[in-house]
């Protein structure tokens, strides 16, 4: 009968109230902080992602820095010590080039003159044989020694001025005779001769010059006249178009007559047509202080040589 009493005890587990698994949040009884703990847990992981982002763009910056100024400065610093090798080198070869060069002045060969050799000629006794030929510079022109001074007699006579395009329109005296003379017939074609005084004067005979040479070649030659200036370009055309009766269209690169201000273009020219196998008649204004040597292998150039006080310069009326 002592079970019935136990059984009929009450049971102590029953009456003590069990302990729930989880205990109720805080904030269950309170909206306002569960509001704000979800509001902060929010932040938390706003700051939480934007440390991450910092972190990772720290070790990019990290790597970049590293590639562009360690790595950049390792490479221009390859770069700079394989230039100077090179430079280095470079040197050291010009050094065993310029040590190797033979340097011995070349000695310049210049053909004399013709006037230097007919002065030559007439301080040496005259030759025993007579049968011995005469320069061939002087006789270049002397197959055709009759047509040239038929022509420049003519020119003494009174003027043309209704003549045919590239005659002379216009009358020379004796001087320009003599002088055109010595030019064909003593120097060959080629050479320097006194100034007349003024460039008029020079552009008259030149005139005389282009009208007989216009017999010789025809059309196989261009006259090149050098005039370092516009002025004096003008005046060399002015006074060829008036001398000869040509036209402006007489005046170009593809024409008769050519004007130039550099002697470069004017050799250059020159080495063209002789290449066609044509000829080139080169005139020299007299206030040109110099002629340049690649002149002088033409066959035919006339140089104007100022004389003492001549004003031919237009720098000088400055």
């Amino acid at each position: 009968m002592e079970s019935t009493a136990a059984d009929a005890m009450p049971d102590d587990t029953a009456l003590t109230p069990q302990a729930s698994d989880t205990e109720p949040s805080p904030s269950a009884d309170n909206p306002v902080m569960e509001l704000a703990l979800k509001d902060l847990q929010q932040r938390r992981d706003a700051l939480e992602a934007e440390i991450a982002e910092m972190t990772s763009r720290k070790q990019q910056l990290e790597a970049e820095l590293k590639t562009s100024f360690a790595g950049q400065s390792d490479a221009i610093a390859r770069r700079v010590k394989g230039f100077q090798e090179y430079l280095g080198g470079a040197l050291q070869g010009l050094v065993q080039s310029v040590e190797s060069l033979e340097l011995v002045v070349q000695p310049m060969v210049v053909q004399p003159s013709p006037l230097d050799q007919a002065a030559s000629n007439a301080a040496a006794p005259a030759s025993t044989d007579e049968s011995s030929p005469a320069p061939a510079v002087a006789d270049t022109f002397r197959p055709d020694e009759t047509l040239i001074r038929d022509s420049l007699q003519r020119f003494l006579q009174q003027p043309d001025v209704y003549a045919d395009p590239w005659n002379l329109r216009r009358s020379v005296d004796a001087k320009d005779i003599a002088l055109l003379e010595d030019w064909f017939f003593n120097q060959g074609g080629r050479g320097a001769q006194p100034s007349r005084g003024t460039r008029p004067r020079n552009i008259l005979a030149s005139a005389a010059l282009i009208a007989i040479i216009g017999e010789l070649y025809g059309d196989q030659f261009q006259c090149l006249v050098l005039a370092g200036g516009p002025e004096r370009l003008g005046e060399w055309r002015r006074g060829l178009q008036d001398a000869l009766g040509l036209g402006r269209e007489d005046f170009g690169p593809s024409s008769g007559i050519v004007l130039f201000e550099r002697p470069e273009a004017l050799v250059e020219r020159a080495d063209r047509l002789e290449e066609r196998g044509e000829v080139p008649l080169i005139l020299i204004d007299a206030a040109e202080r110099s002629i340049d040597i690649p002149v002088l292998q033409f066959p035919l150039w006339l140089a104007f040589a100022a004389g003492p006080g001549e004003r031919l310069d237009d720098d000088d009326l400055l």
